[in-house]
């Protein structure tokens, strides 16, 4: 669904607020897919999103490497040096032990984090978060000299499988999708309240983004969601961060991106914590 055939938003963006996750997409005959894709990917040209950008308000932009790119960063990084440099940061999908000097180069470019991304719809598997240990440990330890964060996008299971190391991490990190415990489960199903208990009581690292909640949420007007996203945004308002997660992959006929952001509106009505939300939270997380 296109930004301008969806009606006007309910509010605008304080400024200069942030989306802090979405994707772009380039000509596939120029930047070739990876083998395995999970869904058929929309077109998603960086200008179409600035218009819905600018439509809502938002000034700064975090761009996410996709999954059906694989470690191929180069449609994201391209569409990064379109926009100015102190609007936009970028998280990468990277090899754990690429050299100093790329990681160098990376960061001259605007990014600032890496992606530890397991398909969301991926069904238990024993042994899985164990073996993922060795990589989050070796970015861990090379991100505390850069300032770099990681970025956790895994289904439910194996984000309460990943929490005892998460508790751990000296390194700033985002969850992202409400950590895609599914709504209809409530916010008092037990790897949730572990999630909330992590924002309130951990030390400052861990911060939430409130995206893709279609992924998690099957409830007319994502009614069941609203429960969670109140109880993140009360556990911890100043590490609560949104993104629009455009184009919505397989979703894209299912959702709009301004319908996505009034549920911002009614999730926090209060402008002090919206603003949290939009602008101080991802200004102090992204450096801009």
């Amino acid at each position: 669904m296109s930004a301008h055939d969806e009606g006007e938003p309910d509010f605008r963006a304080p400024a200069p607020g942030c989306d802090a996750h979405f994707h772009v997409f380039g000509p596939a005959e120029r930047y070739p897919y990876g083998s395995d894709l999970r869904y058929a990917p929309p077109s998603a040209p960086l200008e179409e999103f600035l218009k819905l950008a600018g439509k809502l308000g938002l000034e700064r932009y975090v761009f996410v490497q996709p999954s059906a790119y694989g470690r191929d960063n180069r449609a994201m990084l391209d569409a990064m040096k379109e926009v100015d440099p102190a609007r936009r940061r970028g998280i990468v999908d990277i090899d754990e032990n690429i050299p100093d000097a790329e990681l160098a180069r990376l960061h001259a470019l605007g990014v600032r984090g890496v992606r530890i991304n397991v398909s969301p719809v991926k069904q238990h598997e024993a042994g899985l978060a164990q073996s993922m240990l060795a990589r989050i440990e070796r970015f861990h330890a090379r991100f505390a000299e850069i300032g770099w964060q990681l970025d956790f996008l895994t289904p439910g299971w194996l984000t309460s499988e990943l929490m005892p190391t998460m508790k751990k991490l000296k390194v700033d990190f985002t969850i992202a999708h409400m950590g895609m415990y599914l709504a209809k489960d409530g916010p008092q199903q037990r790897g949730f309240k572990e999630l909330l208990d992590l924002l309130k009581h951990g030390d400052g690292h861990c911060y939430v983004k409130l995206t893709g909640v279609y992924r998690m949420s099957t409830a007319p007007g994502f009614a069941d969601a609203a429960p969670m996203a109140q109880a993140l945004i009360e556990a911890a308002p100043d590490r609560i961060i949104w993104g629009s997660d455009y184009p919505h992959l397989s979703f894209a006929d299912e959702v709009g991106s301004v319908e996505l952001f009034n549920l911002l509106g009614r999730w926090a009505p209060d402008d002090a914590t919206r603003r949290k939300i939009l602008v101080d939270n991802p200004q102090r997380l992204f450096g801009f």
